[in-house]
Parts: structure tokens; C-alpha cells; sequence
């Protein structure tokens, strides 16, 4: 803590633990914070505890807030500081569950859940001004809204549309500015009305001087069936003066995580790709967030795996458009996108070419090497005791397969998909003469491109190496 007007820091907490979710109560006596103050915290047995605390801001003296099996976090007391909200949910073996949104009053006593079975991941809570509940934004089904959750239970949501809805902040009179962006969008601040916040008004428009000016892809919202009886949502970005009688190639993109959702909103990358004349298809396969527990947890020990049949399916969608050339279908994806990439390169041989980006291919060696670690949970036993699942979701193991020219990009200093995985698969690949390149950036943690100069390198060599291997291309020579 240091004083508004300046002075010396004085350290509330200490010991080896992490503190985060800070939030001052409104009297300004105490702060609370998430942790888990446990000697043996970062036991297996206790990779999902995280419980709330408040510390004294005069003493230091830190009082335990919360105690139950799982995580809880994200205190946010009220404006009378009676109440404090929070989001937990209990200890689970799955691989992703949402959590709920709970009240508790300020000693902790009294605990409920107010947003019911409300399912979708909430964040970013903002106490009404009365205190008759909560704002938050939430991500699901390939945008975010604006929703409030009553004290008494039950969620409402208030904004809807094509759009990734953003508060800010609000008045005691009830305006709010926040930031909302769309497929053409990157992202202004707008003005608006809890009472009406569809109604909004733009207060910005800072990238009118060079977007202004530019003819940007059409971005179309996809859905489509899959396996299993799953439901698939996607986006296809079309080149400028997209012509459908014509054949152009495909990149198919994935995302990481794997819990995590694509949206409608702008995307450069995609957008650059797409000026360059390729349709880009993006999607949300199982595993996604923003579809629910049971959509996200649909991979529970079987990732990469139960999501394939979904990217296939997706592919298969584009190709009955017509306007798509199966001769010229490319694939790539960072993290969990480079995990799924190396897996199917290893399982199918429809990609002209690949692009496994900061990939796990041997999850047996990564669990030794990788600061995801936690991971290890969504397989049934240790490899040591059984190592048939861990083979299973191996990408290395599928080496054999592999007919697919691979490129492999990565940071350096990653340590959440460590250069060992790149090199590893990047080995086998020239041991069985698949045409494969390793790129290795220096100065890059996980991914590639933290410095502008390292993103349009990865954009460069992703169409470099697609080129020399697609045929949609007249391969660029010294002579011209």
C-alpha cells in the first residue's frame, strides 16, 4: 500500500504464496484478496484451491474469508460493504466447469449462490450503485453481452447483437461508457444507459483514418453439425471483393487453450490473410468456452481427439460452398491450436500443408518440462501407471502418418509449450523425410508474436510456406 499523495510502500501480505483480485472495502479498512496461504499449496491434491482472505490495512492481520474444496475468487464487496460477491465452484475431476456467482456477507458467514444454473463464465462484476446485484460481461456464443444478476438470484441479460460488449464504468446516475467492438470494429468507446445499454452512443472512432480507407473482408457467422450430435458455430473471412464463382484456398485457423472461444470481433491476422486472397475459416470446436460446461468439458480425456471430427466437419461445410479449392486447404494454430495441428497432420492427410505453432506433441515429456503442469489432472493416471491415454493424445505417436509438409514456429523461452516439443516433433518429421522447417524466435515466450515485427513475420511465413507448397500461387523467383 502507498498513500495517494505519495511516500513510502508499506507490504501487507508476505510468504511464498500469490495474492491477486485485489479489492479495497468501501470503508477503506481492509482489503481482500484471492490466495491459497497453505504450506503444501502447490501439492497435485491442491492445483484447483484458491480461497478469499481480507487483510487489515492498519494491522496486517489477514482473516480467512472462504473454506471449501475449490476455487473461489474474484471478491467484490458491495457499495455499503455489507456483502462481498464472489465466483467458485467445487472441486472437480473434470476438465472445465463454469463457475457460479456467489454473496457472502462480510465475515464470511451466510455464503449462496445468487446466479442459479446460470452456465456461461462470468467476469469482470460491478456492483449496482444500490446494491440490488451486479453487472458482468459474458462470452458465449461467439460474442459478449451485458448481463446483471439480482441479489435475490437470477440472471438477466441486457445487450444483444453481433458485437463484444465491454463496461467500463458507470456514474451514480446510471450512464456507462465501455468499449464495444465488431467484425469491422477493432474497438471505440461508447456511452450509454444501464436502464437502456442496447441505446448506445459512439464517443470515439479512433481508427477511422486508416480503416476508412480500406476495403475490408466480409465476415460471415457459420453453423453446422457435427459428430455426436454437436452443434459447431464458426466465422468465414472472405477475401475483398469476394467473387463465389471463383476457387480460392482455405486456411483453416484453431484456437488454444483448448478453453477458449473465437468471436465475431475484429481480427487483423484473419483479416490480412484474407486480403491476401484466402478464405479463412475460424471456428469453436468441443471444448470451446461460451457454449456451456457440458460443450467445454466434451473433451474431458480425450483432447486432442473428441475435437477433430468437429474441424473436419467444418472444412467439410466450406467445401460444399463451391467456392472453396480442396486442392489448397491449409491448417494452423498456436498452443492448443499447435497441439490440434500436430494431430492432424498425424491423422489425416487432406491439408496441402500445416503449421503446428508452439505445440505440446508428447504430453509424457511436456509434463516434466511445461509450467502447465496442472494438466495432468485430465488424465485418468500417471503415465507411469498406465500409459495408453497419454500415447492416445500424443501427437508423437502419429509421426508414421504424417504425409503433410509441417512447418513448426516457437518462442525460445517458452515454457508453456517448450522448444523441447517443437524439437521433438521437428526430429521425428525429418527421421520419416516429411518436409518440415523449424523456426525459432528469439526473445518470444509463449507465442510469436508479443513484437509487431515477430507477428508479421509469423503472418510472412505461414503464406511463405503455404505457398510453396499449395498450387494457388506462381512461386515468386529471382527472375521475378
Amino acid at each position: 500500500m502507498v498513500p495517494a499523495g505519495g511516500g513510502t510502500a508499506r507490504q501487507l501480505t508476505d510468504g511464498d504464496w500469490n495474492h491477486s483480485g485485489i479489492q479495497w472495502s468501501p470503508d477503506g479498512s481492509e482489503i481482500y484478496f484471492t490466495s491459497y496461504r497453505e504450506d503444501d499449496w502447490d501439492r497435485p491434491e491442491h492445483w484447483q484451491e484458491s480461497e478469499i482472505y481480507a487483510v487489515a490495512v492498519a494491522s496486517g492481520d489477514i482473516r480467512r474469508l472462504t473454506d471449501r474444496r475449490g476455487p473461489d475468487g474474484g471478491p467484490v464487496p458491495s457499495p455499503d460493504g455489507s456483502l462481498i460477491a464472489y465466483t467458485g465452484i467445487d472441486a472437480h475431476r473434470d476438465t472445465y466447469r463454469n463457475q457460479r456467482i456467489h454473496l457472502m456477507n462480510r465475515d464470511g458467514s451466510g455464503s449462496r449462490v445468487i446466479s442459479g444454473d446460470y452456465d456461461r463464465q462470468v467476469g469482470g462484476m460491478m456492483w449496482a450503485r444500490d446494491g440490488s446485484g451486479l453487472y458482468f460481461s459474458v462470452r458465449r456464443d461467439g460474442y459478449a453481452q451485458l448481463h446483471f444478476v439480482s441479489v435475490d438470484g437470477g440472471v438477466t441479460q441486457l445487450t444483444s447483437g453481433e458485437h463484444l460488449f465491454g463496461l467500463s464504468s458507470f456514474s451514480d446516475d446510471g450512464v456507462g461508457v465501455g468499449v464495444i467492438s465488431s467484425a469491422h470494429e477493432p474497438g471505440d468507446v461508447f456511452r450509454f444507459d444501464l436502464d437502456s445499454p442496447d441505446e448506445t452512443r459512439r464517443l470515439t472512432d479512433v481508427n477511422a483514418d486508416v480503416l476508412g480507407y480500406v476495403e475490408l473482408g466480409e465476415v460471415e457467422e457459420i453453423w453446422y453439425d457435427s459428430e455426436d450430435d454437436f452443434r459447431i458455430q464458426g466465422w468465414i473471412v472472405k477475401p475483398p471483393g469476394f467473387d463465389p464463382s471463383r476457387i480460392y484456398p482455405m486456411m483453416l485457423v484453431i484456437h488454444g487453450g483448448p478453453h477458449a472461444m473465437y468471436n465475431g470481433g475484429f481480427n487483423f491476422a484473419f483479416q490480412e490473410h484474407a486480403a491476401n486472397d484466402y478464405v479463412v475459416l475460424y471456428t469453436n470446436p468441443r471444448g470451446s468456452t461460451g457454449y456451456g460446461t457440458e460443450f467445454a468439458n466434451a473433451i474431458n480425456h480425450d483432447y486432442p481427439g473428441a475435437d477433430f471430427p468437429d474441424l473436419m466437419a467444418g472444412v467439410d461445410e466450406m467445401l460444399g460452398r463451391g467456392y472453396v479449392d480442396e486442392d489448397n486447404l491449409f491448417v494452423y494454430g498456436c498452443s492448443g491450436g499447435g497441439i490440434l495441428t500436430s494431430y492432424i497432420v498425424g491423422n489425416t492427410d487432406r491439408f496441402t500443408a500445416a503449421s503446428a505453432n508452439c505445440p505440446i506433441v508428447n504430453w509424457m515429456s511436456a509434463m516434466g518440462t511445461s509450467d502447465a503442469i496442472s494438466y495432468t489432472r485430465t488424465f485418468e493416471k500417471p503415465f507411469w501407471e498406465d500409459p495408453a491415454e497419454w500415447i492416445d493424445r500424443s501427437s508423437i505417436f502419429y509421426v508414421g502418418n504424417v504425409t503433410t509438409p509441417t512447418m513448426l514456429l516457437t518462442g525460445e523461452m517458452d515454457l508453456r509449450t517448450p522448444m523441447g516439443q517443437t524439437e521433438e516433433f521437428y526430429q521425428a518429421l525429418q527421421y520419416v523425410g516429411v518436409p518440415t522447417v523449424m523456426i525459432r524466435f528469439q526473445e518470444e515466450w509463449h507465442g510469436t508474436s508479443s513484437r509487431p515485427s515477430n507477428f508479421l513475420r509469423t503472418q510472412l511465413y505461414l503464406r511463405k510456406w503455404f505457398e510453396k507448397w499449395g498450387t494457388h500461387k506462381t512461386p515468386v523467383t529471382q527472375d521475378g
